[in-house]
């Protein structure tokens, strides 16, 4: 076998992978992501692509409990919730510590959200925060003691254990923000499965075994993440045994991996929305006609069946149907009629003006987005509109959109992968959401009404008044059309066969703390 070991990780022991190897090392697992993490600091990203890492080297007050998205303990074993649902009690879990062998106690949680969400904190510019909105319903954090953290709402806020199990409420070590600070993201401490080792820019980041962790050690030495933007050279890694993980495989390949005897193919829904967001602000698509226009020009069912090949189901809305409680079933994705989006173009004068069309590389949950870019531009000008792409790496990309489209385009690509009914709309569509308030509204879309709804929702308790709120929402939301909604997908990943205990989660990340390479 050809060695091509790059280096030793003295903290544990094992030999690194470079990016040309024949066969992984022993108890290592090679993991091929999809593109270059953009920090590890898990208040200041958004992407799953980053999330898949933080959640082993990170934990929250609350986890999901596997293979579901519902709460269970984790650094808090227990907590109460006043009668007014705007005062939450947790119990801390006594002896954790951090990598860095500080203390985690009810300061290190007051920190931690205190850092988020004050502007005069001293390390708040240790930022940015773009999903510190998860927990814009927080008023204050009090340390009661040692182990007991007390979180006072200013209203009721239905999402919240929810969202405090999502990474943007992984608790980080305040000694090393204060140590590293606006470079912690490259210097990440928690108390998670998995410490930080090293970060080779592009080529790979390591986390190694905390022997110390309190839910026992991981059977793994080590887990080496490998940003592969190519899904092409990602498939040729796999094949030839450089990779143990393979994430979001496309689906060409799928088939012929599932055949193999030397990999399994593990598939799973889950609540994702891939959708073209809109500039309702500026432009043709500040008109609804016209972005009814395009949901009926784009041929969507040709998208999932033969682009992504079944991999997906076609989208008729904002909320995924993985949803199920909230779901609005008697929502129908927009018809494919050509003949329809003409006569809404015609009715809407417009005037043959060229639209700018963002589209990515590759990035979590965005499926082939060059080769659906491709075929929506066909699409939309088969019904007569003019459509220029520009394409960026991922990064690159987000940088672009997250911003906001004013400007600087009339469409672009994007995907969410959500935990809660209420996050996606609430981040993407509220009117008090726009990129200059923090959120991620990037085609400025404003409606009273959904604002009145998303409101509500959050603050009722009652799961059946919460399901009747986000249905009329996306009622709303499917008549006016500020997205074209597209597509709901089915995630997949796969693993060489040696690889035991491995399982995909609803909620997209990699829980690797249980899984084992003999």
């Amino acid at each position: 076998m050809k060695k091509l070991l790059a280096a030793a990780i003295t903290a544990a022991g094992v030999l690194l992978a470079s990016p040309a190897l024949s066969q992984t090392p022993p108890n290592v697992l090679v993991v091929g992501q999809i593109a270059e993490p953009k920090s590890m600091d898990p208040h200041a990203v958004t992407a799953v692509n980053d999330f898949r890492i933080l959640v082993n080297v990170y934990d929250g007050l609350t986890r999901y409990k596997d293979g579901t998205l519902e709460v269970e303990p984790s650094l808090a074993e227990s907590w109460t919730i006043s009668d007014d649902g705007k005062t939450y009690t947790f119990k801390l879990r006594q002896g954790v510590v951090f990598h860095d062998g500080t203390p985690f106690n009810a300061e290190a949680v007051k920190f931690n959200f205190d850092r988020m969400l004050n502007e005069d904190h001293p390390f708040h510019d240790t930022g940015p925060f773009p999903l510190a909105f998860f927990f814009s319903a927080v008023d204050e954090v009090i340390a009661v003691d040692e182990t007991t953290v007390e979180f006072r709402l200013k209203e009721p806020f239905a999402p919240f254990l929810s969202n405090l199990a999502y990474p943007t409420g992984l608790i980080v070590s305040p000694t090393a923000v204060e140590e590293s600070g606006k470079d912690f993201g490259r210097n990440p401490v928690g108390t998670g499965a998995f410490r930080f080792a090293e970060w080779d820019a592009n080529a790979k980041l390591v986390v190694t075994r905390n022997e110390d962790y309190w839910d026992g050690p991981p059977p793994l030495e080590a887990v080496i993440y490998r940003p592969i933007t190519d899904a092409n050279t990602r498939i040729a890694e796999m094949l030839s045994g450089g990779l143990d993980v393979m994430v979001e495989v496309p689906p060409d390949n799928l088939a012929q991996l599932r055949d193999d005897a030397a990999f399994t193919v593990h598939e799973q829904a889950g609540p994702h929305v891939w959708f073209l967001i809109l500039n309702t602000k500026e432009g043709p698509f500040a008109k609804k006609a016209i972005r009814q226009a395009a949901n009926y020009a784009i041929d969507k069912k040709a998208l999932t069946e033969n682009i992504l090949q079944g991999t997906a189901a076609i989208a008729a809305g904002p909320t995924p149907p993985a949803f199920a409680w909230a779901y609005n079933e008697e929502l129908q994705p927009y018809p494919h009629d050509p003949d329809k989006a003409k006569q809404l173009l015609a009715e809407a004068g417009y005037d043959g003006e060229e639209l700018t069309f963002y589209v990515t590389e590759g990035g979590s949950g965005m499926l082939d987005p060059i080769a659906m870019g491709t075929a929506i531009q066909a699409d939309l000008q088969a019904v007569g509109m003019k459509v220029k792409i520009e394409t960026y790496e991922w990064n690159t990309f987000l940088g672009k959109v997250n911003p906001g489209l004013e400007g600087k385009a009339d469409m672009a690509e994007m995907a969410w992968m959500t935990n809660d009914p209420d996050t996606l709309p609430f981040l993407a569509l509220r009117s008090q959401a726009m990129p200059d308030k923090g959120g991620f509204n990037s085609g400025y879309y404003a409606n009273e009404k959904v604002d009145e709804l998303l409101n509500k929702a959050r603050a009722v308790t009652d799961q059946g008044e919460r399901a009747k709120l986000y249905k009329r929402m996306q009622e709303i939301v499917h008549e006016d059309a500020p997205w074209v909604f597209v597509a709901n997908w089915k995630q997949n990943a796969v693993t060489g066969a040696n690889v035991e205990n491995f399982k995909l989660q609803p909620s997209f990340f990699l829980m690797l703390q249980d899984v084992a390479k003999p």
